[in-house]
């Protein structure tokens, strides 16, 4: 029988904590983006919050595309 690779995570726990809690604080209306401090609508905008936090903090996240 041949061994049964797994694959190494991606996004770290502390990065998934991250987006999780981003993604509360959008839902609660909380959640504000960067300079201009507007509220954030989109859910998309939420988890570049939460991965950018993540990075910040040496997270183990991809590096962005582009």
């Amino acid at each position: 029988m041949a061994k049964r690779r797994t694959a190494k995570r991606r996004y770290s726990p502390a990065a998934s904590a991250k987006v999780q809690r981003a993604m509360s604080e959008k839902k609660r209306g909380t959640l504000h983006a960067g300079r201009s401090g507007k509220k954030v609508q989109s859910r998309k905008q939420a988890v570049a919050i939460g991965l950018s936090q993540a990075r910040r903090e040496g997270a183990r996240v991809p590096k962005k595309n582009g």
